[in-house]
């Protein structure tokens, strides 16, 4: 299974780095829109996004058009290895600190907050709402902890061509609740 996820991370990271920057942009704004057809979850909300990095998919738009709707945002921090995540408060406007594997962070000071819904980000994911990340285990670990104490929604995010038949996944992989596209939004059963 370990070969078989690194062969389709390496098949995803050159799917994505072929799209073109127009099909980026007009994504960006067309996820929103997939968002607030469907609604995953109830609004106002504590919700995660992500800072894109690598050619993901560009959130900012989606996290601006949260913030409009009520909810309070929150960007996830690594703590340390096989540790979960914690998320920090975050507005549009706030200051991000680099973090591990060039992502960007709310500073320590900013409170930390538990979420009602998670816009998680993948690499692939299949029509059963297995997801394939970037092979760290943060959000199965985090969402494993979560799940045990409190009702939450984890929402895969990411390009439509990031859908495939089938990802590998393992008794510690956490399934998704929802996956959000450029071009859809749907729950999984």
């Amino acid at each position: 299974m370990i070969e078989d996820k690194k062969r389709l991370r390496s098949a995803m990271v050159a799917r994505r780095a072929a799209l073109s920057e127009e099909h980026r942009r007009a994504a960006a704004d067309r996820l929103c829109a997939a968002f607030f057809d469907e609604k995953p979850f109830a609004l106002p909300a504590v919700v995660t996004a992500f800072w894109s990095i690598n050619e993901e998919i560009d959130v900012r738009p989606l996290m601006h058009a949260l913030v409009e709707a009520g909810c309070r945002l929150a960007l996830p921090v690594v703590q340390g290895k096989r540790q979960p995540l914690v998320f920090r408060a975050w507005s549009p406007g706030d200051a991000l600190e680099a973090g591990v594997f060039g992502t960007f962070h709310p500073f320590g000071d900013r409170e930390v907050l538990e979420p009602d819904g998670l816009l998680v980000p993948l690499l692939a994911c299949d029509r059963e709402g297995w997801r394939l990340g970037y092979g760290g285990g943060f959000y199965d670990r985090t969402l494993a902890g979560l799940r045990a104490r409190r009702q939450v929604t984890a929402v895969g995010v990411g390009y439509d061509e990031q859908v495939v038949d089938a990802v590998p996944h393992g008794p510690d992989d956490q399934r998704l609740d929802w996956l959000l596209t450029d071009r859809r939004a749907c729950a999984f059963v």
